[in-house]
């Protein structure tokens, strides 16, 4: 069969960007028998996949994203024959023949509390167009346990149209312990001795929690003799001291932007870092928790959503809103050595749990079985 792929998605940074890229990579590694299609919105990735015999890479003229997603999507489709188009973000195409299978990284927009974080227009339109996207889809991808539980409960979905599939870290996060590694990123991006690392992007500081990250390590750093600095890694997210009035002396003099991390370069920051904080409000599938596991790195996050789910027992986890309790965790895994160790061990244990071998195996059964149904 020819399976073609959407990949308007494929040049963003964070958690839909990671999945978009390596999905497509680990597909075309592990399918000897199906034809694909790539469909770009940018010209400039043409080429990315042009070592697999199987490939066809095809840019398609759009405007904005729906007109690109209903009205030349469906063209390409037709004129390349397509059996199944496959969208690793949210949205398929309503008018195509062929069958049609989307990935949902989260149900947000449709519960109060969590729509808070997006624009009011963001919400409509995806409370509005939702029903229609999983109608049309032959079959739907969760990326968390508890988005499929939300999708089934609020949409009242068949049985068995979404299915939960793990993704994964980039295959090469792993621990870093090569000195002389770690001393270039440490280097590259100026950073301090002992440090806590976050990861964040400046639209999304709320949806982060950023607020009460900066409430709570000043709280932190008043009651500790040698407080670890704050390392805030992202896109233009040293923006963050003036939109939060971060002052320039006491704990705001430790808090570190170094912009943003390359991705080949995270492993080794990861494994710098003592402690990863990720108290976010948010997230269906948190890959920076996964990629801490996977170095090795103690972690710090939230006891809501997914953030509970992919973290399980490899985490120390608190209330998202509760700034004492943020604190009191970053005291409590800072100061414990044996306790750092536990959380190491455990993350790199739970870790296994997200493996793009199972995850693309999984998907392209799905593909196959829609392909024939």
């Amino acid at each position: 069969m020819r399976i073609g792929i959407m990949l308007r998605s494929i040049d963003e940074k964070g958690g839909v960007g990671v999945y978009t890229r390596n999905i497509v990579k680990e597909l075309l590694q592990l399918d000897k028998n199906n034809e694909y299609t790539l469909f770009y919105a940018n010209p400039a990735n043409l080429g990315l996949f042009s070592d697999h015999a199987k490939v066809r890479e095809v840019w398609v003229k759009g405007g904005n994203k729906a007109a690109w997603d209903q009205i030349f999507i469906p063209r390409a489709c037709r004129t390349e024959q397509v059996d199944v188009i496959f969208h690793p973000k949210f949205t398929v195409p309503l008018f195509t023949r062929c069958k049609a299978v989307m990935v949902a990284h989260g149900a947000d927009w449709l519960i109060p509390e969590q729509a808070q974080f997006y624009p009011w227009w963001d919400v409509k339109y995806m409370r509005m167009m939702l029903p229609f996207y999983f109608r049309k889809s032959s079959a739907v991808i969760s990326v968390s346990r508890e988005t499929t539980d939300n999708f089934n409960r609020i949409l009242k979905l068949p049985a068995g149209k979404i299915q939960t599939i793990y993704f994964a870290p980039a295959r090469h996060f792993k621990r870093i312990t090569d000195r002389a590694v770690l001393h270039q990123v440490r280097q590259r991006y100026q950073l301090p001795d002992k440090f806590i690392l976050t990861l964040t992007k400046l639209k999304g500081a709320g949806r982060k929690n950023l607020g009460q990250v900066f409430q709570a390590y000043a709280c932190y750093h008043e009651r500790t003799q040698t407080p670890h600095k704050l390392v805030i890694g992202g896109k233009d997210c040293h923006l963050l001291r003036e939109e939060y009035e971060i002052p320039t002396d006491g704990y705001g003099k430790d808090i570190l932007f170094p912009g943003w991390i390359d991705q080949l370069d995270l492993p080794a920051v990861f494994s710098l870092a003592d402690l990863y904080l990720y108290p976010s409000n948010l997230e269906a599938f948190p890959i920076p928790l996964t990629e801490a596991m996977t170095c090795g790195t103690p972690i710090l996050t939230s006891n809501v959503n997914g953030l509970k789910e992919i973290a399980g027992d490899a985490a120390l986890l608190i209330n998202p809103s509760d700034t004492e309790g943020i604190a009191n965790g970053m005291v409590r895994i800072l100061s414990n050595s044996e306790l750092r160790e536990s959380l190491s061990r455990q993350g790199l244990e739970r870790s296994s749990l997200f493996s793009w071998d199972l995850c693309a195996k999984s998907t392209l059964a799905l593909l196959e079985r829609v392909a024939v149904q």
